[in-house]
């Protein structure tokens, strides 16, 4: 019923889907470099994180299962195994939050929000036990109104 009350003048072009593309880019991108961190971190090279110079560049070196792609400092880094481990479990979490978020933010914000709704102050300000106390004697006389002497 409230979408065919309100209609959105404002028509759906080629930037939000591009913007949702680049976010969905940077995630993976982000995720894979944070992957290849932690199973650098679990194999005892230590925590070491690519310049963001090379955060992209380094990519293709990440997902051919070498974890020093990018790193030229890193000896004794991570397996492959361990790599791909790492980087599939972040990027199962990061994919996971972000869903959520969206969800969340669709939620609060998005074409199917439900308008109108109280807030839970004005909610309990206008429904709450305390106006239920006040308008008492309106709501039910015979108990609550004044007293009548006959």
């Amino acid at each position: 019923m409230q979408r065919s009350r309100r209609r959105d003048p404002i028509p759906w072009t080629w930037e939000i889907p591009a913007a949702i593309i680049l976010a969905i880019l940077a995630v993976l991108t982000v995720g894979a470099q944070l992957g290849r961190s932690c199973a650098n971190a679990l194999s005892g090279a230590g925590w070491a994180w690519v310049p963001s110079a090379h955060l992209v560049t380094s990519l293709p070196g990440v997902l051919e299962g070498h974890a020093d792609g990018g790193l030229p400092t890193m000896h004794h880094v991570a397996s492959p195994h361990l790599l791909w481990g790492c980087v599939i479990a972040v990027e199962l979490t990061l994919g996971t939050t972000v869903c959520w978020a969206a969800k969340v933010v669709a939620d609060r914000w998005g074409p199917t929000r439900l308008r109108g709704m109280a807030s839970r102050a004005e909610a309990e300000q206008l429904l709450g036990r305390a106006r239920l106390r006040a308008v008492a004697p309106v709501i039910r006389p015979d108990l609550y109104g004044r007293k009548r002497s006959w």
